[in-house]
């Protein structure tokens, strides 16, 4: 807040009298830092102060754009089991805030700052602390990213008033008028404002407040490897970036966050250290398979894959047994995916486990044992064709990294370790995670969908031998789209093939409860000549917040066909693929592979027909037919629910038909 000196000494004149009248046996330190405070937070800001200090009990509370702090003056962070109470008592005196939507505001939520008397000095392991000396203060009011209102901010300081006992209500006013609508409100007089913000920014109010099963799910004790499921827009990483900071407050060491995705942990990472700034070090943020890279590099075992070389080993393989598999299923892409994701996505080293029943979950093209040792020999083939060449693909990295972890495991471990997206990672990925996150209390959390899986097949987590018995929670309430985006995205048939993640029946999107009203949905049909003139005239509707906008397809050639019609519209495109969740005023394009886990305020889908033959066309009926269109119609749902408050479905009919 910018202050004229004159101001600021009648400011600081109001704050010694407040505290001597309420407060009168402060000392020196404690007075001097909290006169600075309540100078640096006149106007927007709340401030609840401790009357007697104690040493398990932070010296204040202040509430304002950028959330609830919990601050304690000291010259050090306070030890174990002292600091443990603190954390303790901060999070449980906050349990009963609520918004006027029925969400609770998180313990998990609560920011922990140190002022540290006197200038500035290093503070080694400050824990949960953010640590800012007393004339740093105004760093702590400074609007960064602010995601509460003003009235946001006064009703939870009316109901903090309520709850934070042994607490002092303190605030100074600034001089000159007062401004009109500074009263405080009733939290369910809210719900009118919130909605209306919520058009103007982007759902940030998650950042404090959670639904109570949201919430519950954030503080429980799990006695091993826990799982949260849920259909789209559930809230399920939000959910798990709260509880790797409850987690990383209550253990010391390392964090790790990785997914199978490779566009997610930046956008994921930026998330956190918004939520939780102080643990931005401790906490990495990585894809399943730069990781492995990285740990293999680490051991001197560096492994780098080639897709053009790998391409041309399968490639090799398919035409000398093309004429073997082709009666079977004439795709080389339904035999590629049966390589990646059965066999060695599983990890089958031999045909025996190859042959074994129920193997293939997920692929509905029946094979005998005489088609499966045809199958082993193309598998064999292939591998031959690799080795020649000194290349491994994806899935060997992930082999060779798994028996160098088992070999020796990591020096130091991780305290906790989060899953996302996990219906699309591989069984022997589950593996490598499980040598990672170990079975231990609170140490591994696998977040999924079944009914989000966009690749083929299917496991359950006791295959990869991970217990989640009795540590499964299910999310049920949609966050997310609005009601209209949600009806939109519930009519596709999406089967659950990964069920809840451990072969119960699942939930799916259709049985979900809408939290958000309104919404608005719009579809067209016509020829790829007539694409680019409707495609534009949508994307001008939404110039005003085209950064917060995304085109999303379902294959690289439709995405080339898209680009091409925005960059001759002269429309600013940032590639999903580089996307890490920074601002900008670009319109974001990919494929749906690369949107998964994230979320915009409008979407547009262009969904091409294709011609017989192209990867998304299901070709002849049968078995392998069928299977690719549960697999699109699992692609389409994620399309949809990417969407909050927009969504456009187009469709593109004659995309080979059309005259050039």
């Amino acid at each position: 807040m910018a202050l004229s000196r004159h101001a600021r000494r009648v400011l600081q004149q109001q704050a010694s009298a407040l505290l001597k009248e309420n407060i009168p046996d402060l000392g020196a330190d404690r007075r001097r830092v909290l006169t600075a405070l309540l100078v640096e937070t006149a106007g927007h800001w709340r401030l609840f102060v401790r009357a007697a200090p104690l040493a398990e009990r932070a010296d204040a509370f202040l509430v304002g754009p950028e959330g609830l702090f919990a601050v304690t003056i000291a010259p050090e962070p306070p030890q174990p089991p002292g600091l443990h109470e603190l954390v303790r008592h901060a999070e449980e005196s906050c349990a009963g805030i609520r918004d006027g939507r029925g969400r609770v505001l998180t313990g998990s939520a609560v920011h922990f700052v140190l002022v540290t008397p006197g200038p500035r000095r290093a503070v080694p392991d400050a824990g949960p602390f953010r640590v800012l000396a007393e004339t740093e203060l105004a760093k702590l009011v400074k609007p960064t990213a602010p995601h509460l209102d003003r009235r946001q901010v006064e009703a939870i300081g009316e109901q903090a008033g309520k709850l934070f006992r042994d607490y002092v209500p303190l605030r100074v006013q600034a001089p000159g008028p007062r401004e009109a609508g500074d009263g405080f409100l009733d939290a369910g007089s809210l719900v009118d404002a919130e909605v209306a913000a919520a058009q103007l920014r982007p759902f940030d109010s998650w950042l404090t407040f959670l639904h109570p099963h949201q919430r519950a799910v954030v503080s429980r004790d799990y006695r091993g490897p826990a799982r949260i499921s849920g259909p789209a827009g559930t809230g399920k990483t939000v959910v798990a970036l709260h509880r790797l900071r409850h987690v990383a407050r209550r253990t010391g060491g390392p964090l790790l966050f990785t997914t199978f995705v490779r566009t997610l942990p930046p956008v994921h990472e930026a998330a956190f250290r918004r939520l939780a700034p102080e643990f931005g070090d401790r906490a990495e943020f990585v894809h399943l398979h730069a990781w492995v890279r990285r740990f293999l590099a680490g051991r001197g075992r560096p492994v780098e894959v080639d897709p053009r070389g790998v391409r041309t080993a399968f490639g090799r393989a398919w035409t000398r047994h093309r004429a073997v598999l082709e009666p079977i299923e004439r795709h080389d892409e339904y035999w590629r995916t049966e390589l990646d994701r059965v066999i060695k996505g599983r990890g089958f080293t031999t045909l025996e486990q190859y042959r074994r029943p129920s193997v293939r979950r997920g692929r509905e093209v029946r094979l005998g044992h005489e088609q499966k040792a045809a199958v082993w020999q193309f598998y064999e083939t292939y591998q031959e064709m690799l080795a020649e060449r000194g290349l491994h693909d994806h899935n060997d990295v992930i082999d060779l990294a798994l028996a160098e972890l088992r070999r020796q495991p990591l020096e130091t471990r991780y305290a906790a370790v989060v899953v996302d997206e996990v219906q699309d990672i591989t069984l022997t990925g589950l593996r490598l995670i499980k040598e990672l996150g170990g079975t231990g209390p609170n140490q591994l959390l696998l977040v999924g969908d079944g009914q989000q899986q966009v690749y083929p097949g299917g496991w359950r987590l006791s295959d990869a031998g991970i217990p989640v018995q009795g540590r499964g929670e299910v999310l049920r309430v949609n966050y997310r789209n609005r009601a209209e985006v949600l009806a939109f995205a519930q009519r596709f048939d999406a089967r659950n093939e990964v069920d809840d993640l451990d072969g119960a029946a699942g939930v799916t999107l259709r049985n979900v409860e809408a939290g958000n009203a309104g919404g608005t949905t719009a579809s067209w049909r016509g020829s790829e000549r007539d694409l680019p003139a409707e495609l534009t005239r949508r994307i001008a509707g939404l110039r005003d917040t085209l950064g917060q906008t995304a085109l999303i397809v379902f294959q690289r050639q439709d995405l080339v066909r898209c680009r091409r019609i925005l960059r001759e519209a002269g429309i600013p495109v940032l590639s999903l693929d580089d996307y890490s969740g920074a601002p900008d005023d670009h319109l974001k394009a990919g494929t749906v592979h690369r949107a998964k886990g994230l979320d915009f305020r409008a979407v547009l889908v262009v969904e091409f027909t294709g011609k017989p033959g192209d990867p998304g066309d299901p070709g002849e009926p049968g078995a392998a037919a069928e299977e690719a269109s549960e697999l699109r119609d699992r692609q389409r749902l994620v399309a949809a629910t990417r969407a909050r408050d927009f969504l456009w479905w187009g469709v593109v009919e004659d995309t080979f038909g059309a005259a050039g």
